[in-house]
């Protein structure tokens, strides 16, 4: 009988072992679900549908958005963070996810504790636009503007915690002025009301603030980085423009349950890779200021400490300005 039992043991041991290889042998066997923490049309959902369009290639499953917007992208942190540990859930982040972790004092998760990193995807600045009419010459007459006008001026930002928000908060320290904010659940809402003439201002990336310049919706008139962007070379930059030594620059990333298996991270990340090497995706970011990591950045471990770098810059830049979300 003992023998009976450890020819059992054997036999349910050498199964489980041949079915785990074989679950691994085909990862992945059915869609990934992409998390962008902000409304569709905004600058993180048109990165995440150019990149898992390509990734869907390569990993022949298909990679599908869900938009969870809102909290200053906090809500689909929120969402990845309880998601199953099992290599079918990603999301896509920029910044806002290391400030959210500093901004808001009672997050339902652990920033650094329930989401780990993938792989880095793309960098660019801001541009500081308003709405078409705007009644400003250039870069340095509408600080000026902004200045005198103080919370006159409107400035919509996509949530607190957000890109656009944080940006927001630099350029009034910057100017030492106080704007009114308007706050949308995301970049694409935001954005709309510039165009329509019901806001001032919208300090946006790159991706979504570049083809409405060129198509003349509204009004640029600086960019966040210390060179200009050769696909709109007329806009300044901002120190170009009087505001020394401002600079902000911000980056998307893709991120993991912690815990979920090594190979599921390493597989999309390779997938990643693949799409980052894509002429198509390269020639679509250059298109809208933006561009790719080197490929020695873009490892799991290369973000992580990128990440976690992240974090401990935007703990101290939030303390010493008092800022929170207050909740």
């Amino acid at each position: 009988m003992k023998s009976l039992l450890r020819n059992i043991a054997a036999a349910t041991a050498a199964l489980a072992l041949s079915m785990g290889a074989a679950a691994s042998q085909t990862y992945p066997n059915r869609h990934i679900t992409l998390i962008v923490p902000y409304a569709a049309g905004g600058p993180s959902d048109a990165i995440a549908r150019l990149v898992g369009q390509s990734m869907s290639e390569t990993l022949k499953q298909q990679v599908v958005i869900e938009n969870v917007a809102g909290a200053g992208g906090t809500m689909g942190a929120a969402r990845l963070a309880k998601a199953d540990k099992d290599g079918y859930t990603f999301l896509i982040h920029h910044i806002a996810l290391a400030a959210g972790a500093s901004l808001y004092k009672n997050l339902s998760y652990d920033t650094l504790g329930d989401i780990e990193a993938v792989g880095l995807v793309n960098y660019g600045p801001m541009v500081v636009t308003t709405k078409k009419d705007y009644q400003a010459a250039d870069a340095k007459a509408l600080f000026a503007k902004l200045k005198t006008d103080g919370d006159k001026t409107t400035a919509a930002h996509a949530g607190v915690g957000s890109n656009s928000h944080l940006c927001n908060l630099l350029l009034q320290q910057t100017l030492d002025v106080k704007f009114t904010e308007a706050a949308y659940r995301g970049t694409g809402p935001a954005m709309n009301d510039l165009m329509g003439g019901k806001v001032d201002l919208l300090c946006d990336q790159s991706t979504t603030a570049v083809p409405q310049i060129q198509g003349n919706t509204i009004k640029a008139f600086a960019v966040t980085s210390k060179d200009r962007l050769n696909v709109i070379p007329d806009v300044p930059t901002a120190q170009e423009a009087g505001l020394k030594d401002f600079e902000f620059v911000i980056w998307h990333g893709l991120y993991a349950p912690k815990g979920t298996p090594r190979e599921a991270i390493s597989k999309v990340n390779q997938a990643l890779q693949v799409a980052l090497e894509d002429p198509n995706v390269r020639a679509r970011f250059a298109d809208v200021g933006t561009q790719v990591f080197g490929a020695s950045e873009r490892s799991p471990e290369a973000h992580q400490k990128r990440f976690e770098k992240e974090l401990a810059t935007w703990k101290d830049v939030l303390g010493k300005a008092g800022v929170s979300a207050g909740n």
